[in-house]
């Protein structure tokens, strides 16, 4: 665990990444809450994940963006050691080629890294890989015969997704049918409760509705226009090029000619994800591919079963012991070109993460050269570009709700704003609509940052 750390902190220095929209709505949870002032009515919407972490990083002041930033890269690093786990174990023994399900393992971690768009959903400090890494997590634990941990894990991932509530109460129930003891009924009833609890109580204390996580996820630009079965299909295959589909493919058809039935739960379990998005999708919610991450990790982890069943020339390979290595390598040389368009796509957005930062990093400076938030706030309501409203929010130490988004509106109306303007990878601070008896207060917060 150390290891991961190291590799996470290095990473974020390196990077130089920052939140974007969302991670930042997740740090201002757990700062507001300090306050006694959540109000978790705008966006993002609700999950209570994140803020088991922002919440007590929150207690370190400044350093809660760093530590959150650290933890959102580890989810990424864990969720590639626990795909190669995973396909390690699925592999099994491989007899006169021990090297196979180390290959399969190496396969399965890249290849999880690999999803597209997981890089930057790392990059901009999502939750998302958190989950990946829970559910991965929950796969191996389950193989190697650690059921309450992979209870545990999905119900950790039930805090991030609601798609994973059905498998943390199909496990759940499995488990007090197959384990009847006390302790175990006792576990597996307070998970059960924990999740809703935690997802609808906060929300029922601190929004307009208990379930407004729902609420602001319906009916978003993103929903599926037309079919919904082949909206959640396309959007699934979106993550992954045609090679790494061929794998994932190969190595269902190889664990049904293995009758490999551990492996083909895990795939069942993989789909049955898709199912619950396409019942999503239906009900008006957004089903973004971001949310199929999950599954499609999975699949890669079977993916790189796949490859270690073809390297070992297990059955039903046996007779043609050297085929296998053959149409491995074929395989893995397909996916050459999407490696190659990853790593280019690595590094623009490693570029981007660094134009980020020093936006942010003059947002900061901007704001404390002006008096700090007290300052801003008695001159105006804090109004930015959308896309920056939990930014300015984190800032001026403000309810994501408590800033405007719409500057043109909010001056068309008399509102008396702070305007912060994005501009050249720095700042424009305006005020508009200001009392007369505030002008001599506020007029020196008409300034730029540094731009360039």
């Amino acid at each position: 665990m150390l290891g991961v750390c190291a590799v996470s902190a290095l990473f974020v220095v390196v990077s130089d990444m920052r939140p974007s929209y969302d991670g930042f709505g997740f740090l201002v949870w757990g700062k507001q809450v300090l306050h006694w002032n959540l109000n978790t009515d705008g966006a993002p919407s609700w999950k209570p994940l994140p803020f088991l972490f922002t919440l007590p990083y929150a207690l370190t002041g400044s350093a809660q963006m760093w530590l959150w930033m650290g933890t959102a890269v580890a989810g990424a690093v864990l969720g590639a050691v626990f795909a190669a786990r995973v396909a390690f174990r699925l592999t099994g023994p491989a007899p006169g080629r021990p090297y196979a399900p180390y290959v399969a393992g190496i396969f399965a971690g890249l290849g999880v890294l690999g999803i597209n768009d997981y890089l930057h959903l790392v990059l901009i400090a999502n939750s998302d890989a958190l989950i990946v890494a829970a559910l991965l997590a929950a796969v191996d634990c389950h193989l190697v015969g650690r059921r309450r941990l992979c209870f545990g894990m999905l119900v950790l991932a039930s805090l991030g997704r609601p798609e994973a509530w059905v498998f943390a109460g199909l496990y759940g129930l499995w488990l007090m049918w197959t384990v009847r003891t006390p302790s175990m009924w006792l576990m597996v009833i307070v998970g059960l409760i924990f999740i809703p609890a935690f997802w609808f109580s906060i929300p029922a204390l601190t929004s307009k509705s208990w379930f407004i996580s729902g609420d602001l996820a319906l009916n978003q630009q993103t929903v599926i226009h037309g079919n919904k079965i082949v909206g959640v299909i396309s959007r699934f295959r979106s993550l992954y090029e045609l090679p790494m589909q061929l794998v994932g493919l190969v190595a269902v058809i190889l664990a049904i000619l293995r009758r490999d039935r551990t492996t083909l739960l895990v795939v069942a379990a993989a789909l049955l994800w898709l199912v619950i998005e396409v019942g999503f999708a239906y009900h008006g919610w957004s089903a973004v591919s971001r949310y199929m991450i999950e599954p499609a990790a999975v699949m890669v982890a079977v993916a790189g079963a796949g490859i270690g069943w073809l390297l070992s020339g297990a059955r039903p390979l046996g007779v043609l012991r050297w085929l296998g290595p053959v149409v491995a390598l074929g395989l893995v040389i397909a996916l050459v070109p999407a490696g190659k368009s990853r790593a280019h796509t690595a590094r623009h957005l490693i570029d981007n993460a660094r134009h980020s930062a020093k936006m942010i990093d003059r947002l900061r400076g901007v704001i404390a050269q002006e008096g700090g938030p007290d300052a801003i706030k008695a001159c105006g309501q804090p109004v930015s570009l959308l896309g920056f409203q939990s930014t300015v929010a984190y800032y001026t130490d403000l309810n994501v709700g408590n800033v405007g988004f719409h500057p043109g509106k909010s001056i068309g109306r008399g509102d008396q704003i702070v305007l912060f303007k994005p501009h050249q990878n720095g700042w424009q601070v305006r005020l508009y609509n200001l009392p007369a008896s505030l002008k001599a207060q506020c007029s020196q917060l008409k300034t730029d940052s540094q731009f360039g």
